[in-house]
């Protein structure tokens, strides 16, 4: 791909992908597993259940008995969760069992609380009772049998998985490593949130929604840098976290004018650059690279739009891609309104995601003025990605959608 080129947004995002790094893998104890990328198949430890499984307060009873007319039951004993099965009497005996308990040996039905009259230590059932063998039980190995495939590699670990890692057994599971990710802003004219700051001065604010994208996605090692507009400075900066940092975002100083040294400086630092310019917008000054040691670093736009968009749409699933999780593909939503647009580019339009009275999600429009009003971005869910122009698309026209 020749420097320079203006590419499709798909193939920029096939460019990213072609030349990534996997990332290595690690063993981490189980609770320290929740949004990482599992690296190993989970197989079933033994049958689930692994016992029929009670899964209703009342007592345990032969069906048989029921059949046969049988409604007033002498309560023998009591099975608790966690205990071994008992073994039931005579076919007039019923024992009281918990949920979650083991069903005793000889019934093969239970008849819940609510349906029950206990006194004196018989339980009579209401007449309306009818029941069938295995009622309300969770019969062993319905769920999945011992061996089976519960998760394979690749799968983001959430709340679920984590539980159905834990009744696997495993304390541990091999995960991939997270990347550290350097957050670099440059531009003299950036101020800290809380600093004093003159009218030719602007807040930075770039860095802080990639550090929050990166962490909600739950990547923890993120590093902060700020680069005044400075090619030595930059030059030593860039050096220290390239030698450091398998993944780095740098905000602004990618475009074409004096002080946009990033592109420069990268080159000089033994960064491939892979493409520069998207045909896009906003954000068509994106530049991407590959470092000596196989780091990614990203250029993206120094307008707050831009950043996050890009940051959405490229950074985001390249990183996904090299820590290994399985992605699905980006959900499609109708537009609310209909959207002219006239610009031969790939067009990144913000929506908030409503529903209408049916229940049906709908992605209604809300265009900012301009790749610099991030104010407009507060309170939407994310941007839809349209063809190139010039284009009136109508309204129910079908776009990917990329939440934020």
């Amino acid at each position: 791909m020749q420097a320079g080129t203006l590419i499709t947004p798909r193939l920029a995002e096939e460019a990213i992908h072609s030349r990534l790094t996997c990332l290595p893998i690690e063993s981490l104890p189980l609770t320290q597993c929740v949004g990482g990328t599992l690296r190993e198949n989970v197989y079933a430890e033994r049958d689930h259940p692994p016992f029929d499984r009670v899964t209703m307060d009342g007592i345990a009873v032969d069906s048989a008995a029921l059949r046969r007319g049988q409604r007033r039951f002498r309560i023998q004993a009591t099975q608790a969760a966690g205990n071994p099965p008992i073994k039931l009497g005579a076919g007039e005996d019923a024992i009281e069992v918990m949920t979650g308990a083991m069903l005793p040996v000889g019934s093969d039905c239970v008849i819940p609380v609510e349906q029950l009259d206990v006194a004196g230590g018989y339980a009579s059932l209401n007449t309306t009772v009818v029941s069938s063998p295995y009622h309300n039980v969770h019969r062993r190995g319905s769920d999945s049998r011992q061996g089976a495939l519960l998760l394979e590699t690749g799968t983001l670990l959430r709340a679920p998985e984590i539980a159905v890692a834990a009744s696997a057994g495993m304390a541990r599971v091999r995960v991939s490593s997270q990347p550290a990710v350097m957050v670099v802003s440059t531009g003299d004219e950036l101020i800290e949130p809380g600093d004093p700051i003159a009218d030719y001065q602007v807040r930075r604010s770039n860095a802080y929604a990639v550090a929050a994208t990166l962490r909600r996605r739950g990547l923890a090692r993120v590093g902060d840098d700020h680069v005044p507009d400075d090619e030595a400075l930059l030059r030593e900066r860039l050096t220290l976290h390239l030698t450091t940092h398998e993944v780095m975002v740098l905000s602004g100083g990618v475009s074409m004018g004096k002080f946009d040294l990033v592109p420069k400086v990268l080159l000089q630092l033994g960064v491939q650059e892979v493409f520069h310019n998207i045909a896009q917008r906003p954000g068509r000054p994106m530049w991407f690279g590959i470092g000596p040691q196989g780091q990614m670093v990203f250029g993206l736009p120094g307008n707050p739009v831009s950043t996050l968009v890009c940051l959405i749409r490229y950074v985001i699933p390249a990183i996904a891609d090299a820590m290994r999780t399985k992605r699905e593909p980006p959900e499609r939503l109708a537009l609310a309104t209909p959207v002219a647009f006239q610009a031969p580019l790939a067009y990144f339009l913000p929506v908030v995601i409503e529903h209408d009275d049916w229940g049906r999600p709908w992605a209604n429009p809300r265009p900012p003025k301009g790749s610099g009003d991030f104010l407009s971005l507060a309170g939407t869910d994310g941007f839809v990605e349209l063809p190139p122009g010039p284009n009136t698309f109508p309204k129910g026209f079908v776009a990917a959608v990329y939440r934020w």
